[in-house]
């Protein structure tokens, strides 16, 4: 019978089976503030758990991922793509060999952070924020010091840096500007992220009927498939043939990689849905009614600081970071709902949609009391 005790050190024992390239979880660079080690779980499952139960990622199901608070049952919210991204990384980093428990941690951290109303909210605070907002950096935040009261998640430097460095500009897959991850196993949830999106987004846009299937470029459509499984299946199986120098040290260079076809095809993909839904849902009214919102919270709250919940103050000494903190917390639906009892909105239809993605930062610190 295997002591309680001895399961961590036998997992982390399996792990040193991982490829060279693999984080281990044994020889993290560790935690912002020390604590013993779990006696059953390694390090990065510990994180993994407790990002699975902390609040900020229970109302990710409330947050938009583009179409906001749409009729229909079966449009992606944030969190539904963040179990998406999970399940499409932990499947690449199983297939290379890399550490599942580490990209599962990161992937279902890595957009804790962001607004109500998806990409607008979050273009509307980095306009109004002096110091501007990115919702890589606010998940970041959320896991240092917001979630836990104050106290953080307290997690491994190797999570923190996936979160942090999962987002990306407008630049193509691989482009310049597509930024470092300096794990693979980071790298395989930035990719998922865009697998992932690319592909339910079309969906959600011809189930919205913005566009159809017909509409899609053929060029793509006829290298990748005809059906969101499909293309998905060619992305990710592409991936791991292109990435099997991560797998084990050997001649092939280590990276993760798409055949350059397959690569110009998912670009081309990407690249249609904001020439065709992104650009177009964020000048319609429902995307500007979100920014509305948004703005006029900022404004209310920069102007009564004292009406934010009492816990905020103890988040930074900085007024307008707590009022940053506050409204970027929001679910879509408790956004709209404070800024009409608040009456800070004239009487207009409710909200439906949003758009795009950002970059990165370094965060405070705090003292915690020992966690899940």
């Amino acid at each position: 019978m295997v002591s309680r005790l001895n399961i961590r050190q036998l997992i982390e024992g399996r792990e040193e089976s991982l490829s060279p390239y693999a984080a281990k979880s044994k020889s993290s660079r560790g935690r912002q503030r020390y604590e013993e080690p779990c006696s059953v779980r390694t390090a990065f499952q510990r994180d993994r758990d407790r990002i699975i139960h902390s609040k900020a990622f229970r109302r990710l199901k409330h947050k938009t991922q583009v179409f906001i608070a749409p009729l229909g049952d079966h449009y992606v919210t944030r969190l539904t793509h963040t179990l998406e991204v999970s399940q499409i990384a932990r499947t690449i980093s199983r297939a290379l060999n890399l550490n599942e428990d580490l990209t599962e941690a990161i992937a279902l951290g890595h957009d804790l952070g962001h607004t109500p109303f998806g990409h607008v909210g979050e273009e509307v605070l980095d306009e109004l924020y002096p110091k501007g907002f990115r919702h890589n950096e606010q998940s970041l935040r959320v896991v240092d010091v917001l979630e836990n009261n104050g106290h953080g998640l307290n997690l491994t430097w190797e999570v923190r840096d996936g979160i942090l460095n999962h987002s990306k500009t407008r630049v193509d897959i691989w482009g310049k500007g597509w930024g470092k991850v300096n794990t693979f196993e980071g790298e395989v949830v930035k990719i998922s992220d865009t697998i992932a999106y690319i592909n339910h987004d079309i969906d959600d846009a011809i189930r919205a009927g913005m566009i159809t299937e017909g509409d899609l470029p053929i060029s793509a459509i006829v290298k990748l498939g005809n059906s969101r499984s499909l293309r998905i299946n060619t992305m990710v199986c592409d991936i791991i043939a292109n990435s099997l120098g991560v797998r084990e040290k050997g001649k092939e260079k280590p990276e993760i990689a798409m055949n350059p076809q397959v690569l110009e095809a998912t670009n081309t993909l990407r690249q249609f849905l904001f020439d065709k839904v992104y650009n177009i849902r964020s000048a319609q009214e429902e995307s500007e009614r979100a920014r509305r919102v948004v703005r006029a919270l900022y404004k209310y709250f920069k102007e009564h600081v004292d009406k934010l919940p009492p816990e905020y103050s103890f988040y930074s000494d900085e007024a307008e970071r707590r009022v940053v903190d506050y409204i970027a917390g929001m679910t879509d639906q408790y956004a709209q709902r404070m800024a009409e009892e608040l009456s800070l909105l004239e009487s207009k239809s409710k909200p439906q949609v949003v758009k795009k993605k950002q970059k990165a930062k370094t965060l405070p610190k705090v003292k915690s009391p020992r966690l899940f």
